[in-house]
């Protein structure tokens, strides 16, 4: 009797597959090469999006308001509307994250990025107009796509060496952990200390309590192993705040309040998109209104935010999903660079800022994401919560925090491939880890890690261990990180 064997193949990414007898979706997100099922993808995209859901509430406080005295008004007093805001928050997101998750093939979701949308309406419409500044978004975007097609992003990825790559996964670790820590109320800001755990060193709030209890039933679950551990615990502890919320009436903001959204049943669970955001931005409007120096220094501080803020979250969270090769790079790099590039010119675009890679996917990830499936899950979902914002409010930020302590725990691990016996690597690559916690930047600490490798490296005689694009890249970081006094001189 004769066995007769399917035929197997070799993609192009290197892998090899047995495509008889799996679905299309199988076959398409190439899932079973990489270890996963459909049910691990479904989870982890839903992991990811409850984990990210968070910013289709935060990024309408952030740029926009429910009233001109309570908003970031710009140079000429316009402001956003809070709810068009969510509306095109959600859209951009449930878009470029369903983009790239069949582009890509990465199990990495894509939103509005803190970073940016805080330094839009922080330091930017002091100057320009809300269209103008999205217009600079737009430009920013196109660039970061250009940088990527033409394989320069490739190029500069290529260059950075094995051990900061490390560094920035574990530095990613500390800093998702540090948020978490920061949103739950378990680190808070002090006099005479810059933080301080809880409120005068003692946890007094019942948020925090439940971000506490939410830790350990997620680290529980997840050191036993349990199959969708970190879905299964970021529900029960839901369930545990509407309850406490129920009975307790805690209200958000206020000294020991829920940090952002509070844990309740809804009563509305659908509400209409308002999508008058869509196209209103103004691409050169800014060059008239400062000056060609001026826009462009804004542009030149987006750009290196958005490239390399990316560039470190899909870095790190490839390592944590083990899609990463030896060098570091991973499967679709130049794809995964370009629709992240386009996710920024979409954000101007829809006036809800630049797009980029979550560190949060970590989540999805560590529930068992592999594959660009996820995304397309974790899209849908974005999508869906244009018209189901009141139950994207459900789940409170210390829910979603504990999940990202339990992650940046996970992420630690890539502490093992850094050599700490050479002080030549030692020094950088420490430098990078500390410094994207204490600056709050994924993008500071690539910089300062760059920077310091160049430096000490050459100095200890081992100039061939630095790649002349490293020079460059770290070049750029100098300007990047004084450009408030390059900025003020051209202005002046």
């Amino acid at each position: 009797m004769t066995q007769t064997r399917a035929h197997t193949r070799t993609d192009d990414e290197g892998n090899r597959s047995n495509p008889a007898g799996r679905s299309a979706l199988d076959r398409f997100f190439q899932i079973t090469e990489r270890g996963s099922t459909l049910a691990r993808e479904f989870r982890g995209g839903i992991v990811t999006f409850v984990t990210m859901a968070y910013i289709v509430i935060l990024n309408p406080l952030i740029i926009g308001g429910y009233s001109a005295d309570a908003a970031a008004t710009d140079a000429a007093g316009g402001w956003l509307p809070a709810e068009q805001v969510g509306a095109v928050t959600g859209l951009t997101a449930g878009v470029i994250t369903l983009l790239f998750g069949v582009v890509a093939n990465l199990p990495f979701g894509l939103a509005a990025g803190l970073g940016i949308n805080s330094f839009l309406a922080v330091s930017v419409i002091h100057d320009v107009t809300w269209p103008e500044a999205m217009g600079l978004v737009i430009i920013n975007g196109v660039i970061i796509v250009v940088l990527g097609a033409t394989g320069a992003r490739t190029a500069i990825f290529r260059a950075i060496p094995k051990e900061l790559k490390a560094a920035i996964t574990v530095g990613i670790g500390l800093f998702i952990a540090f948020i978490g820590f920061i949103d739950s109320g378990f680190v808070t800001a002090a006099d005479g200390v810059p933080v301080q755990l809880g409120e005068n060193g003692s946890l007094t709030t019942l948020p925090t309590a439940i971000f506490v209890i939410a830790l350990m039933l997620i680290g529980i679950l997840v050191a036993r192993k349990v199959p969708g551990g970190i879905l299964i615990g970021m529900i029960a502890s839901t369930i545990l705040a509407i309850i406490a919320q129920a009975i307790f009436k805690i209200q958000p903001g206020a000294e020991g309040g829920w940090h952002l959204n509070v844990p309740a049943l809804p009563t509305q669970i659908v509400s209409i998109p308002d999508f008058s955001l869509v196209g209103e931005f103004d691409l050169f409007g800014s060059f008239g209104r400062i000056g060609a120096l001026a826009a462009t220094m804004l542009v030149f501080t987006l750009v290196f935010t958005n490239f390399f803020d990316a560039m470190g979250s899909m870095t790190g969270l490839a390592k944590q999903a083990g899609l990463a090769h030896k060098d570091g790079t991973f499967p679709r790099l130049r794809a995964a660079f370009i629709v992240e590039g386009a996710g920024a010119v979409a954000g101007g675009m829809t006036s809800g800022s630049s797009n980029t890679v979550f560190v949060d996917s970590a989540a999805g990830v560590g529930e068992g994401a592999r594959t660009g499936f996820a995304s397309v899950i974790t899209g849908l979902l974005f999508l869906a919560s244009m018209f189901l914002t009141p139950l994207t409010a459900v789940v409170p930020m210390e829910v979603g925090s504990a999940a990202l302590v339990v992650v940046g725990a996970m992420m630690m691990s890539q502490i093992k491939a850094i050599s700490f016996k050479k002080f030549s690597v030692a020094l950088p690559a420490f430098l990078t880890i500390v410094t994207m916690p204490l600056t709050y930047s994924i993008s500071n600490g690539i910089g300062i890690g760059f920077i310091s490798w160049a430096i000490v490296n050459v100095a200890a005689g081992r100039a061939r261990k630095v790649h002349w694009l490293l020079w460059v890249v770290a070049f750029g970081f100098v300007l990047y990180f004084v450009r408030g006094p390059i900025t003020a001189m051209l202005g002046g």
